[in-house]
């Protein structure tokens, strides 16, 4: 495979300012014995979703029981369910002004539920306290086990996410212990679902070796069982012993990528070179529903260039 130059171009040199508001909101997170998946995955967008009111919260510890070729969260051996994380999540947010929330975990195949009955414990704590914050879950695929899905989409959230990450072709590289026809399942399931009032959202990495073809079908797959949203970004290989990055995309196939994930029926694509599953989650999520409440019977055209992120020619 390809491994593009280490150096990355400057559409991706991104300013990545910490404010004093950025440094207390971290520092108020550590205090509350909490983590962001922001901070363990090395996320370049930090700052600014910080600054923005958001933040994504990580549950049931910070080492995961697989070891997935593109991600900086460490592998181990994870302790048991906090039952009071919800509750402490509640009161930095309350603390922090953070008025939308995701919420996601690391995957715990440990666990007979998959964590399923924690991510639902997390939701009502914050709800019973923050009945007007808005949540977004991020989710594993539970091994696909359906009543794990049908718990969480029976809860009150704005958005249920799962992410398939990268093509078929490239799991085993990339999603070691995951299935791509299971992600599917997941994503289906929760689409399906006769009482759903969420959003449901997946995400996708480019730059791992990925062909266009092979995109095509993915989103096709996507939009096959009911996808709502999907982010596109670009992969930023974490730590030397990761997968490398095989090609950086320019900015203008984001647009390319975007427009031919709604031709193939996914109503609203997120797409560029910053964007992550998470990236302003609150604004992709309100104008999603909005594309919904306008036409709802009808796949939307429109991709979200002011979700690219801000880049520095420097």
């Amino acid at each position: 495979m390809q491994v593009a130059d280490r150096r990355r171009p400057l559409w991706l040199r991104k300013n990545k300012p910490i404010t004093p508001d950025v440094l207390e909101q971290k520092r108020r997170i550590a205090r509350s014995g909490l983590h962001t998946v922001c901070e363990s995955a090395r996320c370049p967008n930090l700052s600014e979703c910080f600054s923005s009111g958001n933040a994504t919260f990580l549950i049931l510890g910070e080492l995961c029981t697989r070891d997935c070729g593109f991600c900086a969260v460490r592998h181990g051996t994870p302790s048991p369910p906090d039952a009071e994380e919800g509750a402490r999540i509640a009161e930095c947010m309350r603390s922090a002004g953070v008025r939308y929330a995701v919420i996601t975990s690391v995957t715990r195949d440990d666990l007979e539920d998959g964590g399923a009955g924690h991510f639902a414990r997390v939701v009502r704590d914050v709800k019973r306290e923050l009945p007007e914050a808005g949540l977004e879950l991020l989710v594993p695929d539970f091994m696909g086990d359906h009543a794990a899905i049908d718990l969480l989409m029976g809860l009150p959230i704005e958005v249920f996410g799962h992410n398939v990450e990268t093509v078929e072709s490239l799991y085993s590289k990339v999603r070691r212990g995951a299935e791509y026809a299971r992600s599917l399942t997941v994503l289906q399931r929760a689409a399906g679902n006769p009482h759903r009032q969420a959003l449901v959202k997946s995400g996708v990495m480019v730059g791992l070796g990925e062909t266009r073809e092979a995109l095509r079908s993915l989103f096709d797959d996507l939009a096959g069982v009911g996808v709502d949203m999907l982010t596109i970004g670009q992969y930023l290989q974490p730590e030397k012993q990761r997968v490398p990055v095989s090609r950086y995309l320019q900015p203008d196939e984001f647009d390319e990528l975007a427009e031919l994930a709604c031709s193939r029926g996914i109503p609203e694509v997120f797409s560029g070179p910053f964007v992550r599953s998470s990236y302003l989650a609150e604004v992709s999520a309100r104008r999603a529903r909005a594309a919904e409440r306008k036409n709802p019977e009808i796949p939307g055209k429109m991709f979200d260039k002011g979700l690219r992120g801000k880049y520095t020619s420097d």
